[in-house]
């Protein structure tokens, strides 16, 4: 079988001192790892990230959250409290040419690792702050995860239906998109310093990185005059129809397919109908414009989701591919992790980590054909000798003395 993942060498040479915990943070850290940079993970002894124990009653044992988020990089657990670990992590920034934060407010530079400081000892240095909210902000104190930031930055006010409380999207972008906001940045701003020797301090708060993730609704609003609307299945602009959720034969949680039909295109509502055998609608008065579909949306549903439940839903997808109708069928996370083309493409890959195996989905971009091949999360600590003896030249009897000390 043809290799379809290769190791992306964007960043090769490029080191990172890792202080992220949880998504955020290290949804950023790792797209550096995956692009090639040596990314290196600073964990408390004995317990780590708090990402490894989400599992309520078992062992800290990397359970599959942790691996989703910190594939591909390395890591040492030094005691930060001891000033001997301090002192070892302040020479790993010396060598480093980017380190990430996402701490709870207050808690970096309590140790002494704020940007400030380090900026004395390493001048070229990209120092990235990822906090809930942003610095000046009435609420900058405030803890944040994926939740907090969804509700506090708008996508929780536009998602469900009208006439019912709001609820909070499934996925987790308040936490991985605005680490992958970060990420960017990141690229930029080395792409700078590799130019004029500049270090920069980035920071990003969830709240305004959810913001920029709402520009079509701040659109709807300007267009309106009201705060954008929860529409349900609908588009967030509330000005196309057929457009929608339609039920797909099978009865299930997610037999669906989503359809859409747009006012730019008036094609679109041409073939959706010459498919379904209602061409007699294609010039009725109640449907003939997009301003009337709009008006009479809800029979209109009822018309093509008459045809969509008698058919499988991917079925119908693919017929409404063929004939040029936007459509997607509504798939669940088993699904999607068994599509066979993902694995075929190397988009998921099968990952040995230190204590299991994982089927996970690599970094979306493909290079020259090929995914990043993905190397499995690491366990506690398990790169302690390596980093120290690569970066600041340790000997292993130097190591095991600092290890018997409780610096490691």
């Amino acid at each position: 079988m043809t290799d379809v993942t290769q190791e992306f060498k964007f960043l090769d040479g490029v080191k990172v001192v890792d202080f992220t915990q949880f998504e955020a943070g290290t949804t950023c850290t790792e797209v550096l790892a995956w692009f090639g940079a040596e990314v290196v993970k600073i964990e408390n002894p004995g317990r780590g990230d708090p990402s490894r124990r989400l599992r309520p009653g078992k062992p800290d044992d990397d359970p599959w959250y942790f691996r989703q988020f910190n594939a591909n990089k390395k890591s040492i657990a030094i005691n930060l409290k001891s000033p001997k670990g301090l002192e070892i992590v302040k020479e790993l920034l010396k060598k480093a040419d980017i380190t990430a934060e996402n701490m709870a407010p207050g808690t970096i530079e309590r140790l002494g690792l704020d940007y400030e400081s380090v900026k004395k000892i390493n001048p070229r240095i990209l120092y990235c702050r990822v906090k809930g909210f942003a610095g000046g902000s009435p609420h900058e104190k405030g803890l944040a995860f994926d939740m907090i930031a969804q509700a506090a930055g708008g996508p929780i006010s536009v998602t469900g239906w009208p006439d019912k409380p709001p609820v909070k999207p499934g996925l987790s972008f308040g936490d991985t998109g605005t680490g992958m906001l970060m990420a960017a940045t990141i690229l930029g701003a080395l792409h700078e310093r590799n130019r004029t020797g500049q270090g920069r301090l980035l920071e990003i708060a969830m709240q305004d990185a959810m913001v920029h993730y709402m520009r079509t609704c701040f659109a709807t609003m300007m267009r309106t005059g009201k705060p954008a609307q929860r529409r349900g299945a609908k588009p967030s602009a509330g000005n196309n129809a057929p457009a929608g959720l339609f039920p797909a034969k099978g009865g299930g949680p997610n037999d669906y397919l989503y359809i859409t039909t747009s006012r730019a295109n008036p094609e679109h509502w041409t073939r959706l109908m010459k498919l379904i055998g209602r061409e007699d609608l294609i010039e009725d008065p109640r449907f003939a414009t997009g301003d009337v579909r709009v008006q009479n949306s809800e029979e209109l549903d009822g018309i093509i989701g008459e045809w969509t439940s008698k058919h499988d839903k991917r079925d119908a997808m693919e017929k409404l591919i063929a004939i040029g109708v936007p459509a997607g069928a509504v798939f669940d996370t088993m699904e999607l992790q068994n599509e066979p083309t993902f694995e075929a493409r190397g988009f998921m890959q099968h990952v040995k980590h230190h204590n299991g195996e994982d089927k996970m989905a690599t970094w979306p971009v493909r290079v020259d054909g090929k995914s990043v091949r993905l190397k499995g999360a690491p366990a506690l600590g398990q790169h302690t000798e390596e980093v120290l003896g690569g970066w600041l030249g340790l000997a292993a009897a130097d190591i095991a003395a600092l290890r018997n000390d409780g610096v490691f």
